[in-house]
């Protein structure tokens, strides 16, 4: 019976994944289901330790994960992901739905900024910053250039949180409305400035920098407290530090 039913999940597996998104590990399993994702099939190679896991860190969702999880041979499950995550766990989901990120990126008055990543290089800070992004609650994470920000790598860095707030990849010239402050050596002390709720937070390339086109549009160009002669900050970093300017989200009651 088991064999059947993990059969079956293999085969349902590599019919869902063209399109679907994968969920790295129990915490993107987690994330993705606590803010709605659609899962549309998740295996492991050892189910109690996963619902284990579940009763610890996630009992709001450990029947919910109980019911998704099919068990699956070790060897089965390496040969379904590119590498296996240490909690041997994976799921498939829907990804969210762009009309969707786009309303809500465009909506005014925004509650939180929006972070625009223009033309990052590593995926890995991509979805650093979306939990980063997720964590101080901000409208969303907009990237420019030419890479996914859901990228496979990019959702596993940022531990399934892509659900949790709006990402999507935009042209310069068509990100959402709003004050723009752009991170750069040259501007004004951000520690001086207040962030309005409503703006647009844009960091530069690892390497490079903003671009002369985002340059332009920039309503006000700000820079973070550096020591002489540091160069700069990872950009995880330096998101997370204008982000904790702006205030974050309002504390529970």
């Amino acid at each position: 019976m088991i064999d059947d039913e993990a059969a079956q999940a293999v085969r349902h597996w590599r019919a869902t994944a063209p399109g679907a998104v994968l969920l790295d590990g129990f915490h993107a399993l987690k994330h993705a289901l606590r803010f709605g994702a659609e899962v549309r099939a998740a295996v492991t190679s050892d189910k109690a330790a996963a619902v284990e896991l579940a009763a610890g860190l996630a009992d709001d969702l450990t029947e919910v994960i109980a019911d998704l999880l099919v068990e699956v041979a070790a060897g089965t499950l390496r040969d379904l992901v590119p590498r296996v995550h240490p909690t041997r766990v994976a799921a498939l989901a829907v990804r969210r739905d762009r009309q969707r990120n786009l309303d809500e990126l465009s909506t005014r008055p925004r509650p939180a900024p929006v972070v625009v990543l223009d033309n990052p290089r590593n995926l890995g800070n991509v979805g650093a910053v979306v939990r980063l992004a997720a964590g101080f609650g901000a409208t969303g994470v907009v990237t420019t250039g030419d890479l996914d920000p859901w990228h496979p790598n990019a959702v596993r860095a940022g531990a399934g949180l892509h659900y949790a707030t709006a990402v999507e990849r935009l042209p310069v010239d068509a990100l959402p409305e709003g004050p723009l402050y752009a991170l750069d050596p040259e501007g004004a002390d951000i520690r001086a400035l207040t962030i309005p709720d409503d703006a647009l937070l844009a960091f530069g390339s690892e390497r490079h920098g903003i671009s002369p086109e985002l340059r332009k549009q920039a309503t006000r160009l700000v820079a973070l407290p550096m020591r002489p002669q540091v160069s700069s900050y990872n950009l995880a970093t330096s998101v997370a530090m204008a982000l904790f300017h702006w205030g974050g989200p309002p504390h529970p009651s």
